[in-house]
This record gives structure tokens, sequence and C-alpha cells, in this order.
């Protein structure tokens, strides 16, 4: 009994040793050698300075700036270290009112826009750290940006258009719009 027990043991420290700490290591050397960006964080940087990161949304208030999905994320937007969704459910009520107080936002900064809002702009996501809106999205916003900067909508509509992801293969995922690097893109322009 005592031989199967340290066996058993034996076993258990090897496996952890080799899965737990080699294996990881391994993986994480060979992804900072082939993808030294995605393995750091897909960080992106101005001016040699970190902004952000493109895989993980940032929360733009101001009417100048294209806006992302909300986050449902605590103690505040888009906190990295609190990845979750709302958990409210279609009939609380609690998400209801939510919705209507996101929708009365997106009116009262571009009160002459009668579109219909995009859901992504009143929804939250599963993880509340969304990077991407869709292109239509980005489309409704257009008027806002461009009258908030004294840009021409055509020339915004331009850089919407360019920063336009298609989906991968042809086939995989939706069509979107990575809203850091766009704003990016704004600021450039600006300069």
């Amino acid at each position: 009994m005592a031989k199967i027990l340290r066996n058993g043991i034996v076993l258990l420290l090897l496996l952890t040793a080799v899965t737990g700490v080699a294996y990881p290591l391994a993986v994480t050397a060979v992804a900072a050698v082939l993808f030294p960006g995605q393995a750091n964080g897909s960080v992106v940087e101005r001016d040699g300075k970190p902004v952000g990161s493109s895989l993980i949304g940032q929360s733009f208030t101001t009417p100048g700036y294209f806006w992302g999905r909300p986050s449902a994320t605590t103690p505040g937007p888009d906190n990295a270290a609190a990845s979750t969704g709302s958990n409210l459910g279609p009939t609380n009520p609690a998400l209801a009112e939510a919705a209507k107080q996101r929708i009365a936002a997106l009116r009262a900064a571009d009160p002459g826009n009668a579109a219909p809002v995009p859901v992504e702009l009143v929804a939250a996501s599963a993880s509340g750290l969304d990077p991407e809106i869709s292109p239509a999205a980005a489309r409704y916003q257009v008027a806002r940006v461009a009258r908030a900067r004294g840009l021409d909508v055509a020339k915004v509509q331009a850089l919407v258009d360019e920063h336009t992801q298609q989906r991968q293969l042809g086939v995989l995922g939706e069509p979107r719009v990575n809203v850091l690097a766009l704003n990016m893109a704004l600021d450039s322009v600006a300069r």
C-alpha cells in the first residue's frame, strides 16, 4: 500500500512539474519568439508610450471620439481584471432601464441622428471588454464625431472604411472596427 501511495505522489509531482511548469514555460517562450506582440498583450503605442491594447476595449466618452460597447465590468468600465457580463436576464427591469439610459445618452450626444441605435452601443458584451464594434455602429457615430472635431463627414467615414476589418478567411466572424485604432487615426488627422 505504501508503495502505491509513493508512486502516486511521485507521478503527481512529475505531472505537475511537466504540465504545470515546463509546458507553460515552453509555450510562452515559443509564443514570445513567433508572436512577440500578441504574447506581450498586443500593446498599442503612440510616440513610444503604451496607450492601450488592441484586444481590450477602452471607454471613450467625449463626442469627438467613437464610443465602443458598454462595459459591465466592476468596479469601473473596461476593467480587464474583472472581465464579466452583467448577468441581467432579458426580463430583468434593470437591464431594460440600463438600455434606455444608454439610448438616451446616445441621442443626447447626437440629437439630430434619427437612425436606429445599433444594439452593441446599448448592450454590454459577455466579457465587458470588447475592443471592436460593427461598421454599422461606427457609421451611426460618424456625424457626431465629424461635427465635434470640425472634420468633413466624408473624411471621417473614409477613416471608418479604412479601419473596417473583414471576416477572417472570408467566412469567420463579422466585419468589425477596432475603436482604439480608429480613434488613434482620428487623432492623427487632427494633428
